[in-house]
């Protein structure tokens, strides 16, 4: 392996470009030597080096025989015997870099599981040429030689647990600029199988005589015979007895197992098993669709038979999740595979347990959460077709699907979808349609609330459109009132209305639950001296800070820092505070006291910190464990509730304000998906929603259930101002912690872009500095065509003159293409 280091071919006849998992600018070819060229295929991994010595393991996206016009490195050694990656992944891999101005390095990053990532080991070896004499070494530099002179080689971590000390560079450096070792970087594969320990019965007491007789006459000791009984009993009810569970289940110690080892009764082997255990396999979607839902799925199947992205636009409660039981019925009988995608983890849940019932083993899940072992076992299991749908977030669709034939994108319209940091920017939606055209899946979009980009496409015949006007069972869309806060006194800042009030004793007392919505976590958003006006901020960003009644303590929602309270004012020395507005914590405790005989549960980030937390909240409210749940955005978001009749809307007019362009169709979306979560089965449900500017449009639109007319409003602004779905939309952030150097680059920047695109700023954003970087924003509209594709080469070659300027090479500069 190291040899290829020194050997110099002369004219080698095989080449592959190579993507490394580092944010460059391109790709990298290295030369094959000749004993390698027969197992080189796109899409394994590959040893190489890249710079003086560094060693990492690359993808090989193609294999050339056209030499390029510069010297190569050779590859070290091939790392897979069959690819990790097929090559429709390194297409949209390479689609991905370019359509979002990324690298194909960080698509692979954020593709693979880290443990396919090799590390580069560093290695101590024992230069034999120094001899043994190490008498001007001092005491720690000597007993490192004086191991290597006896084991010839030292990792990095082993000399730390000699000198039983972290920081051993300076030690290293001494030794190497003595020559008395020399550096090697030796590649270690993380992937381990996992194993587990099984108990068996000795075939000799297979025979049932000989097994009675042991019994029977049995000379040991009672533990062990109560033992060996629960041996029996687990393996005639669950077959393979593991070690561990036996232990647990019989209350024995392995003392007394190890007694009957020694007595040859039984035995005990070490097995490697997989890491996720999955149900039996079956097919149990045996249920009659309604009318509408059979209507809907026909027209769905009609549609892909012309186009590959079809919308299926269906009000809150309509029942899209059975017709899409329907098509992957069809799609896992064809042998295919299913790829479910929702915006966020915290939905699976539920979800899973819906879909598990219909089919089975044959699904499983993926998302973040998944430790590193975890998530290389299901990339295989997908990549051999084992596996045969998976349900996961955006990431899921980064999986090596061999042969994908529907692709669902629930909640199509949710900006969970959109990757925020750190690159690959993209959003699983549209990186879902272009996948579904390489692999000729079929691409379903579902939505009560569809994107105002998706609805237009579907109504400009790109898409199919397929509409579930009514609810399922015959159900009616909840009744809305909007409640006026001003009429309630206090300048409109109330948290409970009167009028919510009794809608929520009434609900309580028909023995249903009620939803609470405020889309601010903590207790109190920002605290007010009395006297002089000042408002604690974050020291490293420029935002208000939130005080948590949990911690007790001011946290910054933008860098996670903490601060104790205050008791006085710094600016004035007064210990008088206001506190402003409220978040889900203050409106937790104001219901329990409004409310003592009801049980209350809270559904927010702070809430559902562990792995287990939402599902286990979400189980309690199905349950009927909990009266009343107050929740942010995650109560929104696909959830299936029997006994709400009462949803609550605390503060629409927090929704309306932000200053975006999205703003109206976000808060329609969010309103609308909140109240759907009300009587879904029985009764018709009750929505109130709090404001102080009720003759607002989006209000309207909420209360009639009018999409089309949301739509129709919103469409005309953005025509008038070009923005999507008429333009598509830059964002570039650039950040550096001096002001003038990132206005300077940012004013640098913007003189590039303004000779070619119409650029709006630069300008600071609301949140102008965070976790200590200064930041100035642009905004660039372009073009959906050929041109707007060729101006985006435009912005990378901009952003690659100005970070190669020393001036501005330290400032970071953040490209997001279709921000949300």
């Amino acid at each position: 392996m190291q040899e290829h280091d020194t050997i110099l071919y002369s004219n080698p006849t095989c080449w592959v470009d190579v993507i490394l998992p580092l944010a460059l600018p391109q790709v990298y070819t290295y030369h094959v030597p000749e004993e390698l060229e027969a197992v080189v295929h796109p899409g394994c991994r590959v040893e190489v080096v890249f710079g003086k010595a560094k060693r990492y393991a690359g993808i090989i996206r193609s294999v050339l025989h056209t030499a390029p016009p510069y010297p190569t490195k050779p590859i070290l050694q091939v790392l897979d015997d069959t690819p990790l990656v097929f090559e429709n992944q390194l297409k949209l891999w390479k689609w991905i870099a370019a359509y979002y101005l990324c690298t194909e390095g960080e698509v692979m990053s954020a593709a693979l599981p880290a443990n396919f990532k090799l590390s580069s080991e560093t290695i101590l070896l024992f230069n034999e040429e120094a001899g043994d004499d190490f008498l001007d070494l001092d005491e720690r530099e000597y007993i490192v030689a004086d191991a290597l002179s006896i084991r010839k080689q030292l990792t990095m971590r082993e000399v730390q647990e000699l000198l039983d000390i972290h920081h051993v560079y300076p030690v290293v450096k001494k030794l190497i600029d003595r020559k008395v070792c020399v550096i090697w970087e030796k590649m270690m594969e993380r992937v381990k199988a996992r194993y587990e320990k099984f108990v068996l019965l000795n075939p000799d007491y297979r025979d049932e005589s000989k097994l009675e007789d042991i019994l029977n006459h049995w000379k040991g000791a009672p533990k062990q015979m109560e033992l060996l009984l629960a041996f029996l009993h687990l393996e005639k009810t669950e077959g393979d007895v593991v070690q561990s569970k036996l232990l647990q289940k019989s209350g024995a110690t392995k003392a007394q197992l190890n007694a009957l080892e020694q007595k040859q009764i039984l035995q005990v082997e070490e097995r490697a098993i997989d890491r996720i255990q999955l149900l039996p396999k079956h097919i149990n979607a045996n249920f009659i669709l309604s009318e509408a839902q059979q209507q809907a799925f026909e027209q769905l199947k009609e549609n892909f038979k012309s186009r590959s992205v079809c919308l299926l636009h269906g009000v809150t409660g309509s029942g899209k999740t059975l017709v899409y039981v329907k098509l992957i019925e069809e799609v896992l009988q064809a042998g295919k595979q299913v790829i479910y995608l929702i915006p966020e983890i915290a939905l699976t849940a539920q979800l899973i347990r819906r879909l598990q019932y219909f089919f089975g083993g044959y699904i499983s899940v993926y998302h973040s959460r998944f430790n590193d072992q975890e998530r290389v076992e299901l990339w295989n299991k997908v990549r051999s077709g084992e596996t045969r749908m998976i349900l996961g977030a955006r990431s899921a669709l980064l999986l090596p699907f061999v042969n994908p034939g529907l692709i669902i994108v629930d909640e199509e319209h949710d900006a969970s979808y959109k990757q925020q940091d750190p690159a690959p920017r993209y959003h699983a939606r549209d990186t879902a349609i272009f996948y579904g055209t390489l692999t000729g899946a079929q691409v379903l979009l579902g939505s009560a609330t569809p994107s105002l980009e998706s609805y237009y496409n579907a109504l400009q015949g790109k898409y199919g459109l397929v509409t579930l006007k009514d609810r399922y069972g015959e159900m009616s869309m909840p009744e809305v009132d909007i409640v006026n806060l001003m009429a309630e006194g206090a300048k409109g800042k109330v948290m409970i209305s009167e009028k919510l009030k009794e809608a929520i004793l009434a609900t309580l007392a028909a023995n249903r639950q009620v939803i609470l919505f405020q889309n601010r976590r903590g207790y109190h958003p920002y605290l007010l001296c009395a006297t002089c006006g000042f408002i604690p901020k974050c020291t490293h960003c420029d935002v208000s800070l939130t005080l948590h009644k949990y911690s007790n303590k001011l946290h910054c929602h933008y860098c996670g820092s903490t601060y104790p309270t205050l008791t006085s004012c710094v600016a004035c020395g007064a210990q008088t505070w206001l506190e402003r507005n409220f978040g889900t914590e203050k409106v937790e405790e104001t219901i329990e006291q409004l409310f003592p005989d009801a049980k209350t549960g809270r559904m927010d980030m702070d809430s559902v910190r562990g792995k287990t937390a939402h599902d286990h909240l979400v189980k309690l409210f199905e349950q009927r464990k909990l009266d009343i749940l107050v929740g942010t955005q995650m109560v929104v978001k696909g959830l299936d509730f029997e006994h709400v009749g009462l949803v609550g809307i605390l503060d629409a007019d927090g929704l309306l304000n932000f200053a975006d362009f999205r703003v109206n169709e976000r808060a329609f979306q969010l309103m609308e998906q909140v109240s759907g979560r009300a009587g879904r089965k029985h009764e018709v449900g009750k929505v109130l929603i709090q404001a102080v500017q009720v003759k607002h449009p989006v209000l309207h639109f909420v209360q009639t259930h009018d999409y089309e007319a949301m739509y129709a409003a919103e469409m005309e602004n953005r025509k008038t101002f070009f923005y999507p779905p008429f333009s598509r939309i830059l964002s570039i952030k650039l950040k550096h912690k001096t002001l003038q150097k990132v206005q300077d680059a940012a004013n640098t920047l913007a003189h590039y872009l303004k000779r070619d695109m119409m650029v709006v700023g630069p300008a600071a954003p609301m949140v102008g500095r965070v976790r200590n970087q200064y930041i100035m924003e642009l905004m660039i509209k372009l073009p959906k065509d050929a041109q707007g594709s060729a101006l985006k080469q435009v912005v990378r070659n901009a952003i690659q003159t100005l970070q190669a300027d020393k001036r501005f090479s330290p400032v970071q500069v953040v490209v997001d293409v279709d921000p949300v």
